[in-house]
């Protein structure tokens, strides 16, 4: 009677395992999901992507989201369909996928900012003077707002002003042009470059010309007109 006894415990306690040990792996085998802040950083890395962002792209979800039902595989977000640009309001269609499988589409309405170091004139410049670095300091800015403003990155040496402005302004691109190297009337050397060989001349400019721009250039002696390129202050570079 005691055997039977115990085996009529027995039977229950095992299944009674059987179904705690199920349990888990039941919910295991459902356990991705996809939260609003992973969909977020989703669509942010798409997007930096698509359009070759530089900067720090910051998106927020203006709609409510719902976390999709949970799956056996990873759960991924895909945008459909991208705007024309960057904007800051941005309208995207997606794709909620698991494992090659699609889950449904959304649309999604976000509000997006790209900051970038932008330059800020620490005192005033006149038209004409060289954007010098000393005279800068640097400023994070909504690009996607201010459209206009130079990047802390395009300093590059080659850029004038275009226009006086006062201390305490953001630098855009229309307060700037690229500096004028070699102007017209000027005497120029001229580099002449076949294979190996290189010859250096001397050069009336005939219109000026900033870096990389092409310029015409009359030589002194023969006195006929070449075309050039502005490589450096006063100098042109001409290649056969």
């Amino acid at each position: 009677m005691k055997l039977l006894s115990l085996y009529t415990l027995f039977i229950p306690l095992v299944a009674l395992l059987a179904v705690l040990s199920a349990a888990p792996l039941s919910a295991q085998s459902a356990s991705h999901s996809l939260t609003r802040e992973q969909a977020v950083a989703s669509l942010t890395a798409q997007l930096v992507d698509h359009f070759n962002l530089e900067g720090e792209l910051q998106l927020e979800l203006l709609r409510p989201w719902t976390d999709p039902a949970p799956a056996a595989a990873p759960i991924s977000l895909a945008i459909s369909e991208y705007p024309a640009r960057l904007s800051s309001s941005i309208l995207l269609r997606a794709r909620i996928e698991s494992a090659g499988a699609s889950l449904g589409e959304v649309t999604l309405l976000l509000r997006a900012q790209l900051i970038r170091d932008a330059w800020v004139a620490r005192q005033p410049a006149n038209r004409g003077d060289l954007l010098d670095p000393s005279s800068m300091e640097i400023r994070r800015v909504d690009v996607l707002r201010e459209r206009d403003v130079l990047p802390a990155t395009s300093l590059n040496g080659n850029l004038s002003f275009a226009r006086s402005i006062s201390a305490g302004r953001i630098v855009t691109w229309r307060d700037v042009t690229r500096r004028t190297l070699v102007r017209k009337g000027d005497i120029i050397e001229v580099a002449a470059t076949d294979g190996p060989l290189s010859v250096t001349m001397k050069a009336l400019a005939m219109q000026n010309g900033a870096a990389g721009d092409i310029v015409t250039v009359r030589n002194l002696e023969s006195k006929k007109d070449i075309s050039a390129q502005v490589v450096a202050e006063k100098r042109v570079q001409v290649r056969f």
